[in-house]
């Protein structure tokens, strides 16, 4: 057995057998504090920019393709899912739901006030979970049933500048080719926060607004596509786009495609929220300086407390090596102890805050009206072993003061 580590673990890190040194607590104190810091950074900058991703994707999907306008192309501008391009994206194994999208320029007119919105159509499951999640009041519409068509989800800022409400029925202008005019009602209110797109969006089954655009099933203007890992989604960009390019050149497709995707579409706010792990990793230093800074002079008091110890061991021939490290393991579980009590108690404080949401946040400031939170196993474990690590490589430099220490003069201490 290492005698060191059975030592380090056996001994008291109380001074006189009753209580532990003020130093001590201090160093648990200090080290539970930055452990619950560097827990709330990750989980917080993690959660928020899992929120305006989300948001981002909502409104425009993690890859958007489009058609390329050219002479023979009379449709210019709208994209036709023939069945040889849904096999073709079928057979992309990193896709997981693409379907149609289509927007078209109205007007809605009340008695009073009058807005300027695109009707953009609702299809595809993950645009209708995007928007189920941001209804504030009402109820998403089912639009498989033809009954439900007619009903639209309007924004809360919308609602707000005309005065609608759920169950109201505005009066809707297109501006296509000719002025038509429908009367729909407003089966829900959304609110994602992100007035530059509430201002302006409504959704809309999509045969209604196939309907106003006079197109046909199966047109639109854009194909909005989901993967399965949003991060490598230029990777997925770029196979998708040599996969068009390809059927081209064999003859499988014969009109030329246009790709984006949401990172290029919502450049402004990744560049914003890049910046956030800059922050990150200043928390993480600075409360890791905080943490080494009290455990090293926790473990300065150690080794003037149990003098006697290091007497003891010396002379019975344990080499300086490993009296050294007894300490270092005594320092070690005083982090260990203050890394425990604050994982617990920040992780029980995030967790309440997931699920009731009670720190609340400016919208018009940082788009979501709460503080979100996210911190999945694998990023607890390596911030807790990377901490383990870099506070033991720590105190090995400081636990050389034990040698500093006389044996004969240590046996002496009472």
């Amino acid at each position: 057995m290492n005698v060191s580590w059975y030592l380090g673990r056996r001994l008291s890190l109380s001074t006189d057998g009753r209580r532990s040194s003020p130093a001590l607590k201090v160093s648990v104190a200090a080290v539970a504090l930055s452990i619950a810091v560097m827990l709330a950074s990750i989980a917080i900058v993690s959660g928020f920019k899992k929120e305006i991703r989300d948001k981002i994707t909502g409104f425009n999907s993690h890859i958007s393709l489009y058609t390329k306008s050219t002479s023979d192309a009379p449709e210019e501008g709208v994209v036709n899912l023939t069945p040889t391009l849904a096999k073709i994206l079928d057979e992309e194994e990193y896709i997981t739901d693409y379907t149609l999208q289509l927007s078209v320029p109205a007007i809605f007119k009340t008695q009073d006030d009058f807005k300027g919105i695109y009707l953009r159509s609702l299809d595809g499951k993950a645009a209708r979970e995007f928007v189920r999640r941001n209804i504030e009041e009402g109820k998403m519409p089912d639009y498989s049933a033809e009954d439900q068509q007619q009903k639209i989800v309007i924004s809360c800022n919308a609602a707000r500048q005309l005065g609608l409400k759920v169950g109201d029925k505005v009066d809707t202008y297109f501006l296509t080719n000719d002025v038509r005019v429908r009367r729909l009602e407003v089966a829900a209110i959304y609110n994602s926060h992100f007035d530059a797109y509430d201002d302006v969006i409504t959704f809309g089954a999509l045969p209604l607004v196939q309907a106003m655009a006079d197109l046909k099933s199966g047109q639109g203007t854009s194909i909005q596509i989901q993967t399965d890992d949003f991060s490598r989604t230029d990777e997925f960009t770029l196979r998708l786009r040599d996969r068009l390019v390809q059927a081209t050149a064999d003859g499988e497709l014969f009109r030329n495609y246009a790709i984006d995707n949401a990172l290029n579409q919502g450049a402004a706010y990744f560049n914003w929220l890049s910046l956030l792990d800059t922050n990150v990793a200043v928390v993480l230093v600075l409360m890791t300086i905080v943490a080494i800074a009290t455990l090293i002079s926790g473990m300065l008091i150690l080794i003037l407390d149990k003098q006697r110890v290091i007497g003891i061991t010396r002379a019975l021939g344990a080499p300086l090596r490993a009296v050294r490290h007894i300490f270092v393991y005594l320092a070690l579980k005083v982090a260990l102890i203050g890394m425990l009590i604050g994982n617990v108690l920040m992780l029980a404080f995030l967790w309440a805050q997931a699920k009731w949401h009670f720190l609340p946040l400016d919208p018009d400031s940082y788009y979501i009206d709460y503080v979100p939170v996210e911190l999945p196993l694998e990023s607890i474990l390596i911030l807790n072993a990377a901490c383990i690590l870099i506070i033991y490589l720590s105190l090995i430099i400081p636990s050389r003061y034990v040698a500093r220490i006389s044996p004969a003069e240590a046996m002496r201490v009472d």
